[in-house]
This record gives C-alpha cells, sequence and structure tokens, in this order.
C-alpha cells in the first residue's frame, strides 16, 4: 500500500515572525504579501491614471517616488513619455533602488530631504505626481509646476489602517484621526494658489492572514507604529498570532484620496 505524504509541520510563531522580520523593506513593491495579506484598491486605478497623464505632459515629476515602481509602471503604460521625467526620495535604500529601475528609462532621481524645498527651478514641469507622498509641501508644489500645470496624486488619507495601530499602540487621540484629512489637504492646496479639479475618498478593506504579513508592514510602513520592533511588541505579537490563527484574518482599513489641482494658466 503506498504511504501518503506527510503533511506539513504548522508554522510557529517564531518560525513567522522571523520571515517578517527577514524580508527587505526597501521600494514599494508589496508583491511578498501575495497569500499573506489582502488590500482593496481604489476604483480610480491610480497608476494607469497616471500613465495617461504622463503621456500628455513635456515635463513631469513624481515626488517621494520610493523604489520608482509605479511611476516605473506608468512610464511603460503610457502611450508617449514626458521629455523630461524626473523623480524625488528620501529614504537611501529607496533612492539607490529608484535610480537603477528608472535610469533606463532616463529619469532623474534627486535624492532630498523631508523638509527641504524640491531641488528644481520655478516653473519647471506641466505635471507634478505623487503615491502616497509623505506631506504634501503646496507652496514647493505650486511653485514648480507651470502656469496651467496639474498636480495629479494618490494620497493616504485618515485613521488608514487604525485598527492596526491601536491594537498596538492603543487609542489614538482624535487629532491623529483628522491628520491627512482630504478637507484640510484641500484648504492647504487652494491657499497655496491651486485650483482643485477633483477630490475623491475611498475606505478599503485589508486582511492579515498570518503574524509574518503583520511584521513586514509594520517594519516597511514605519510610520504606522513609530519605533516598532518585534522585541519591542513580542507579547501583542503573539497575542495577535493567535487571535488570527483562532478566527481568521486580522481586518482593517486603509483611507485614500484622489487628488488632482491645477495652478491657473496665465
Amino acid at each position: 500500500m503506498n504511504q501518503l505524504p506527510a503533511l506539513p509541520e504548522p508554522r510557529t510563531f517564531e518560525d513567522l515572525v522571523a520571515e517578517g522580520a527577514a524580508v527587505p523593506t526597501e521600494g514599494w513593491d508589496f508583491s511578498w504579501f501575495e497569500g499573506r495579506a489582502t488590500e482593496a484598491r481604489p476604483s480610480w486605478g491610480y497608476a494607469r491614471a497616471m500613465a495617461g497623464r504622463l503621456a500628455g505632459a513635456s515635463a513631469a515629476l513624481d515626488i517621494h517616488t520610493g523604489g520608482g515602481e509605479v511611476l516605473d509602471f506608468a512610464l511603460a503604460a503610457a502611450p508617449k513619455a514626458p521629455v523630461l521625467t524626473a523623480a524625488t526620495e528620501v529614504w537611501p535604500p529607496n533612492v539607490a533602488k529608484a535610480t537603477a529601475l528608472l535610469r533606463p528609462r532616463g529619469v532623474a532621481v534627486v535624492a532630498t530631504a523631508d523638509d527641504a524645498p524640491l531641488p528644481f527651478a520655478d516653473a519647471t514641469f506641466d505635471l507634478v505626481v505623487s503615491r502616497h507622498p509623505i506631506r504634501p509641501d503646496w507652496p514647493e508644489i505650486v511653485r514648480v509646476l507651470r502656469p496651467g500645470g496639474t498636480y495629479f496624486a494618490q494620497h493616504v488619507g485618515p485613521s488608514s489602517v487604525f485598527e492596526l495601530v491601536e491594537y498596538f499602540l492603543g487609542p489614538q487621540p482624535e487629532a491623529s484621526r483628522s491628520d491627512r484629512h482630504p478637507d484640510r489637504e484641500r484648504a492647504g492646496a487652494v491657499a497655496a494658489g491651486l485650483e482643485i479639479v477633483d477630490l475623491r475618498a475611498e475606505r478599503l478593506r485589508m486582511e492579515f492572514h498570518d503574524i509574518a504579513a503583520v511584521v513586514h508592514f509594520l517594519r516597511k510602513v514605519v510610520w504606522m507604529v513609530p519605533g516598532f520592533t518585534v522585541e519591542a511588541y513580542e507579547p501583542r505579537l503573539r497575542s495577535l498570532h493567535e487571535q488570527i490563527e483562532s478566527e481568521g484574518p486580522f481586518v482593517a482599513h486603509s483611507t485614500r484620496h484622489l487628488f488632482e489641482a491645477r495652478r491657473p494658466g496665465e
């Protein structure tokens, strides 16, 4: 009689945490999460919409490009690329990754600091894009846009993934919940001199299917739980692992808004 193959041993908490802690965090490629975590995507399809905008631009800037993955996809999908395309990034490992990815497309990747002015002359670009900027610097965006130019971006909204944040940090103050609110960002953009063309917001379901996905997510998106380490949060991680094992995926919700604004033309 043929012997049935042995079933794989269940993966322990220690195994899963070690795996999540070992995955590189550079760039914004989230393919490692396939089968381990899911996030619904906004209905507007930002990367493809960006491709259409790039096709109509002569000079474009991508702020906070991460590892360059979204810009690379959009340029590949665009029927025509801008004559000039530049990108900025603040985290050195991402600068190196974006440079390697985008140099073959002729994109200049420039390392910047969070609070530094954009290193470009006034009215250089007719299109500025950004997917999940740290915080939009509206006066600088207006300065580098040409009259009639467009800012087209997808922003992280208020209270994004707060179910996970509050699991580790406890209830957050109301000021944290209203941070990044689209109405507040609208007011900032208008005060800097932009005209709002489109502003849409969506709340999207996320599921974490194992503790490795949680560990990797918190290491990658470092502002969610500042100072996160496996050692510091081991008891909460173990408790969450047991909850996922017994009850199923941990559910959270991300918030996103599509932001399109225009610098008034001459």
